[in-house]
């Protein structure tokens, strides 16, 4: 999730586990600093843009290493405010902010390490996008009363705060649910048969959501409005580019391999020119994603892998925006390509 969600959800946790025992702002404080520290590798270069995507959301995000890291945390903070005797206290208030990172960037779909070291599988439920003001607004606002009011119950409108917040994941995956049956019906009326199926909201709701079906020769792709009233999915076909992958890329390039590892399978690579470009179809919708690399360059009649580089592509905000609106009100409006 976005910075400031994780900030947040952190102070918020803090200030529900820590209570009256110490001063809510140095709850909200310290809650929100570990709520953001597993982000803080997003800051190291690890040698090329694939690297540094799939090794984001790896170590710092582990619940490990997070848990080894909670006593020495704790104590300095501890020990910081003359609360040592708070010290069990505000290592449950540290873990559970520390914890509830990697936790809730499970809720996404990009792909969170949290076993590491024991597995390197980038888990990823995609209930929820990365930003989404109905998750976030409920936290900011029972923590900003808790903290501005000092009368004996205010402390409950940041527990209400997080009780909503958690409630409206709990009803995410929900929705997800039930758009993911509605798609397997409509495909398998259509006579598809789908190798794999992604179903993730589109961006800052849980009511209009996106369906990518990974077919034998290609993939789909649709959209759901809960507010939609016909019985069926209507998708659109893209070719996958399968052989490229194949025959150009697998064989030689490392990088084409992680990303389809990474994706679990949901990518695409077309030819561009004289590149050849992998891109992750589970953030994006066609033709507009947020990573496509160029992996590989025609030179003298030879497809040779290159050092990576991440292209930009994105629709105009106005446009995505007013059929983001009327879509998820059950309109079908065509989506901007």
């Amino acid at each position: 999730m976005d910075s400031l969600t994780q900030i947040a959800l952190g102070a918020s946790v803090s200030v529900a586990v820590m209570g009256r025992r110490t001063a809510a702002w140095k709850a909200a404080l310290w809650g929100g600093i570990c709520g953001t520290l597993p982000d803080l590798d997003a800051f190291i270069d690890h040698g090329d843009p694939v690297r540094n995507m799939t090794l984001h959301r790896g170590d710092s995000h582990a619940l490990f290493w997070l848990t080894l890291a909670t006593p020495l945390l704790a104590a300095a903070i501890a020990r910081l405010h003359g609360e040592q005797a708070q010290w069990r206290r505000w290592g449950l208030a540290v873990w559970l902010a520390l914890v509830t990172h990697p936790l809730l960037d499970l809720m996404t779909v990009y792909g969170t390490q949290l076993l590491r070291p024991f597995s390197e599988h980038p888990y990823g439920v995609g209930s929820i996008f990365i930003i989404d003001p109905l998750y976030t607004v409920p936290l900011l606002a029972g923590l900003v009363v808790a903290m501005r009011s000092r009368r004996p119950g205010a402390l409950r409108w940041n527990l209400a705060g997080l009780a909503f917040s958690t409630a409206y994941l709990g009803w995410s995956v929900v929705a997800q649910q039930h758009v993911a049956g509605i798609a397997r019906a409509s495909l398998h009326a259509q006579g598809v048969q789908a190798a794999r199926l992604l179903v993730t909201p589109t961006a800052f709701n849980t009511v209009l959501w996106r369906v990518v079906a990974v077919t034998p020769d290609g993939y789909l792709e649709g959209f759901r409005s809960l507010l939609d009233r016909e019985p069926q999915m209507q998708f659109e076909r893209f070719a996958r580019g399968d052989e490229l992958y194949r025959d150009r890329l697998a064989p030689a390039s490392w990088h084409a391999r992680r990303l389809a590892w990474f994706t679990h399978g949901f990518y695409k690579v077309e030819r561009h020119g004289d590149e050849l470009r992998m891109t992750d179809l589970r953030m994006g919708q066609e033709p507009y994603y947020t990573f496509t690399f160029v992996l590989a360059e025609r030179r003298d009649g030879q497809d040779l892998p290159v050092t990576p580089r991440l292209v930009s592509q994105r629709p105009a905000l106005r446009e995505g925006f007013t059929w983001l609106w009327l879509r998820a009100q059950g309109l079908q409006v065509p989506p901007p390509r």
